[in-house]
């Protein structure tokens, strides 16, 4: 089997993280491998398990971009894919685009809402598939009510994590001792963590408010997590919003961490708290597979993932006293000791294999 996934890049995310796990598998079992991007930081990996990599320009949505339907022509008449594996909105368009007129054998479209993608038109392109995937159950009901997919094409496979990165092996001395050297103001006080990117529907206004209902004296607040160019005034308003409510002491930034698996660890409660529903919520399956307990939002993805791990852990949306409440009960909770197999990276990959297999056979 040929399988060529296109997306816009190779940076460093979970859509991208999701596309080399599974060309690497394909490697693994016997399959040939391609991806077509426009590059990026996670390109080597792709290049250590053997996958062809095709450079295009299509991380940015410009006219530009619609040029490159002739030469994604000339890579599929090149690499003869039996599945193309489309995981951005995009991509699909030109993907659709060039299969409009193709002379050669068409191969199978696979499509991934990794998504509640907004502009139902756009967003079009993600549903001209043969099989589609969506990331949660609540990603296939915004499938169903928004756009005109058969059922039986529709297939859930959740996000996977991979468990030899996000496990509960303890963590070193020498980790701790640099730990608690950056971030003194964190040592023997409960660590609530709520990680991801400093943007505004991430919740961190929500968190801020948490400990304002709760004793600073006990608890201390890290957000790790990269600001990006165009997020910098948003990111000085939260460190003032911080300042105004005496809290400079106890809630901290501890910027992109690469050992996010640690930090997990360290940390006593991991949160979701974004401020509009999560399609899946990977950061609550990866701290879990940490050992760490979970809390958020009773909505969305992130409701499903709690849901399965530790249901306690669900809180009605934007209700912080209860989430403050919630807090101490949680905390006499044992934490996780391992996620259900259908958040893990060898269900993700396999059941996609699954579904190419599938198409495959729908096709003979």
């Amino acid at each position: 089997m040929k399988v060529i996934q296109l997306l816009p890049e190779l940076k460093i995310g979970g859509v991208e993280r999701g596309t080399v796990d599974l060309s690497e598998h394909l490697k693994q079992i016997g399959h040939e491998s391609a991806v077509i991007s426009a590059g990026g930081e996670l390109l080597s990996l792709l290049n250590d398990h053997g996958a062809k990599h095709y450079t295009l320009p299509i991380a940015k949505k410009n006219i530009k971009a619609l040029f490159q339907v002739k030469n994604l022509r000339k890579i599929y008449s090149e690499f003869q894919p039996d599945i193309v594996h489309v995981r951005s909105r995009f991509p699909a368009w030109i993907n659709y685009l060039a299969l409009k007129n193709f002379n050669s054998k068409k191969p199978i479209v696979v499509s991934t809402f990794h998504g509640l993608y907004s502009k139902p038109f756009y967003s079009k392109s993600m549903s001209y598939a043969d099989e589609v995937i969506a990331i949660s159950q609540t990603v296939e009901d915004y499938i169903k009510q928004n756009y005109q997919v058969d059922e039986s094409n529709l297939h859930l496979i959740y996000r996977g994590c991979d468990l030899e990165e996000f496990n509960t092996k303890p963590l070193t001395e020498e980790w701790k001792e640099e730990w608690f050297k950056e971030f003194p103001q964190t040592k023997n006080k409960i660590i609530l963590n709520l990680p991801g990117r400093i943007t505004g529907w991430k919740g961190i206004e929500s968190f801020i408010d948490l400990f304002t209902h709760i004793d600073t004296t006990k608890f201390h607040g890290i957000i790790p997590g990269p600001v990006a160019n165009n997020k910098k005034n948003y990111f000085q308003s939260l460190k003032k919003s911080i300042k105004a409510n005496n809290l400079s002491d106890h809630i901290t930034f501890c910027g992109a961490r690469s050992d996010i698996s640690d930090v997990y660890k360290i940390s006593d409660i991991v949160l979701n708290l974004s401020s509009k529903p999560e399609p899946f919520g990977r950061t609550i399956i990866e701290a879990a597979a940490c050992g760490s307990l979970v809390m958020g939002w009773d909505r969305g993805g992130v409701k499903e993932s709690i849901k399965s791990i530790n249901a306690f852990g669900l809180v009605e949306c934007g209700n912080i006293q209860l989430l403050a409440k919630k807090i101490d009960q949680i905390l006499s909770e044992s934490p996780p000791q391992f996620i259900p197999e259908k958040f893990t990276k060898e269900h993700l990959v396999n059941a996609t294999i699954n579904i190419y297999e599938l198409a495959l056979s729908k096709a003979l």
